[in-house]
């Protein structure tokens, strides 16, 4: 019990009180219980994490390829992000700069498109979807990754997501989060894009088995 308690001490300190503050609160003031709440966060944000992580390369694969299609057909041109025609706003044109420098940087491996779409944060894909586009790709191609969904209900889907990983990202806490619902958006969102693909990611995914588990 002595040596329990030397490690609550220990790791108090180590995680510091601010962090754990909101765990102790959840806790009714018991260390040992928001320990107990700290450690399975992490692995309900492991967890999380890796289905928005399948469900977002999911979205970034389907909406280049669709992108890729419009560029070539409307401007002779499959690699869209260049940005021929003059669509994409600074923000994203910054985006692409950065992610094709990437790519290359230690001349290492030549660009591809692939490459430079992995680069490519989650956030600019949401950005793809903002009321800007709606006239010069959501309407003239994007719907169509997205059958029967209006630009904004995929929009919002996205940036649900968006906001929960940066916030897992910087380790804040989840507990207190719809995470079931932040799951069931994940799930419709990949389902309007390819419902095989939903049915892999269900059938691999151990968010509904760690919340379960939640102390």
């Amino acid at each position: 019990m002595l040596a329990d308690l030397s490690e609550i001490t220990v790791m108090r300190q180590r995680i510091s009180p601010e962090r754990l503050g909101p765990y102790v609160a959840a806790s009714g003031g018991d260390i040992s219980e928001a320990l107990n709440l700290y450690v399975w966060n992490a692995e309900m944000t492991a967890a999380l994490a890796t289905t928005i992580g399948h469900v977002e390369i999911v979205l970034r694969n389907a909406v280049h390829e669709n992108l890729k299609a419009w560029s070539t057909r409307c401007f002779a041109e499959p690699r869209w992000y260049l940005d021929v025609g003059h669509v994409l706003q600074s923000r994203a044109t910054d985006d692409v700069r950065i992610a094709r420098r990437r790519v290359v940087r230690d001349g290492s491996r030549a660009e591809t498109a692939g490459l430079v779409v992995a680069e490519l944060s989650l956030g600019f894909w949401r950005y793809l979807l903002a009321n800007h586009y709606d006239r010069t790709l959501w309407r003239t191609t994007l719907h169509e990754v997205f059958p029967g969904r209006s630009r904004r209900v995929v929009r919002d889907a996205v940036e649900v997501l968006h906001l929960s990983r940066n916030r897992m990202a910087h380790h804040e806490p989840m507990f207190n989060r719809p995470i079931a619902d932040i799951h069931a958006t994940a799930m419709e969102l990949v389902g309007w894009i390819c419902p095989v693909s939903r049915a892999w990611i269900e059938r691999h995914c151990r968010t509904a088995e760690t919340l379960r588990a939640k102390p």
